[in-house]
């Protein structure tokens, strides 16, 4: 009895440690190749100009104060949720 749990014990252990050496592999593996590859690279890039742009057009825009009723209204809503 002893030895069959030693066994089902070490069996699920290694089953275990080798599904998540598998996806650290992975993981590392697929940042590895996104760091080399050019096309992803430029990708990238141009997803984070996209993002620094739309951010520049919210900073850029000028902000409303807001109407003392509206600020009331909302409170209100709020405290009675």
């Amino acid at each position: 009895m002893m030895r069959s749990r030693l066994l089902w014990f070490t069996l699920g252990f290694s089953v275990t440690a080798a599904s998540i050496s598998q996806f650290i592999y992975r993981d590392l593996w697929t940042d590895r190749y996104a760091l080399k590859s050019d096309v992803l690279t430029s990708v990238m890039k141009e997803k984070f100009d996209a993002l620094e742009a739309r951010v520049s057009n919210l900073e850029s825009l000028p902000t409303e104060n807001p109407n003392p009723a509206q600020v009331l209204i909302f409170f209100f809503l709020i405290k009675n949720f």
